[in-house]
């Protein structure tokens, strides 16, 4: 393991991945979100494959024998990134990121109903403060839905919690496939059904963009793919429980990003609510981490010495 390598390729594709959404809430505008979906995944696809055909393993990571599973996970994910970026296009980027940060809580709660995993009052607890936090972000944007730019808004904080709870869904289908599927096999059959999914809303008000907008959609789905590889990989040199906090970084950036490019300063609930969030994150990744030591200390007292 190199931990230190691994915590590097994560926060590059935090970084990377903020520039994604910062394209994207550029273009939100005036290219519909389903040519945007379609941008990101099926012009993403391409450096996935690429690294996977350099690896030699192309041939085997188009095998599976669960289309169906890696099919829902496809419906749910692309319904998720859809949800995710018509928020950009309403909220302001640290709002809009902050509130996509709820979606791991609402994962340990869709484990417990959806997976049977025993989920002890600890981690619940975590849960609620954590939904707390994401009340006190959503709170300046709900205050009515009138026709003073307040309702777009107000739809802005629909979509990104619609988006955080297809994101935790997303996990559970992910959590189900890795238990037979290798990582490229799931990556690739996501972006390219995705991309077959989002190709099908071309008939319901699809845009011929500018040269500057399709610079902008090519690049953001190129940056997307790369930042895919990047988190993919910063997984084969550290744990899960040493990356998983440093996905917080991306609110920073998109704190600053919000700051300098688009001039959208939060109020102070967005800071406390993201603390809120962060904090209690952080607790459940610190949970699930001590329960995996837990359970392999238990599995080894289970087994005959090899002394």
């Amino acid at each position: 393991m190199r931990p230190v390598l691994g915590v590097t390729l994560k926060v590059m594709s935090a970084l990377l991945f903020t520039a994604m959404i910062t394209m994207v809430k550029f273009i939100g505008g005036r290219v519909p979100v389903g040519e945007i979906v379609f941008a990101r995944t099926f012009i993403g696809l391409f450096p996935v494959l690429m690294l996977v055909a350099v690896r030699g393993q192309l041939t085997t990571a188009l095998k599976t024998d669960r289309p169906l599973g890696h099919v829902l996970r496809a419906v749910v994910g692309t319904s998720a990134m859809a949800m995710w970026f018509a928020s950009l296009a309403r909220l302001p980027l640290p709002d809009a990121t902050a509130i996509s940060y709820s979606a791991p809580l609402m994962t340990v709660a869709f484990a417990a109903l959806l997976l049977g995993e025993q989920v002890r009052a600890y981690r619940w607890a975590s849960v609620a403060i954590g939904f707390c936090g994401m009340l006190l972000i959503m709170s300046p944007h709900l205050g009515d839905f009138g026709g003073d730019g307040s309702s777009r808004a107000a739809e802005g904080v629909m979509f990104a919690v619609g988006a955080a709870v297809f994101m935790a869904l997303a996990m559970i289908f992910v959590r189900k496939l890795t238990a037979t599927e290798q990582t490229g096999t799931i990556v690739i059959y996501f972006t390219a059904t995705a991309a077959m999914l989002s190709l099908l809303t071309a008939p319901f008000g699809w845009v011929m963009p500018s040269p500057h907008d399709a610079a902008l959609l090519v690049l953001m789905g190129l940056i997307g793919g790369i930042g895919q590889i990047l988190l993919t990989e910063s997984y084969r040199y550290a744990d899960a429980s040493t990356i998983a906090p440093f996905d917080y970084t991306t609110l920073i950036w998109a704190l600053i990003v919000g700051w300098l490019v688009f001039a959208e300063v939060p109020e102070w609930p967005v800071f406390l609510g993201s603390a809120i969030i962060i904090a209690a994150g952080m607790f459940v990744i610190y949970r699930e981490h001590r329960l995996g030591i837990d359970r392999k200390a238990a599995r080894e007292a289970r087994s005959p010495s090899r002394a």
